[in-house]
């Protein structure tokens, strides 16, 4: 899906977990997940694009 694309990722932080967000600017495909807030931002940030990978196929 995101081959030579640009994905933006936001990372927000409630309490001690954090909300990573993958957003797709050309479709406005989003896609979220949530982890503890220590977890480390690469590994939030390659689920969430993971999940927004997964939906877009799913789209179709």
């Amino acid at each position: 899906m995101n081959s030579g694309r640009e994905i933006f990722v936001e990372f927000v932080i409630l309490g001690n977990s954090v909300k990573a967000t993958a957003i797709d600017p050309e479709s406005g495909l989003e896609a979220s997940v949530i982890g503890p807030a220590n977890a480390p931002r690469h590994t939030m940030a390659e689920a969430a694009r993971n999940k927004l990978n997964y939906m877009a196929k799913k789209k179709g």
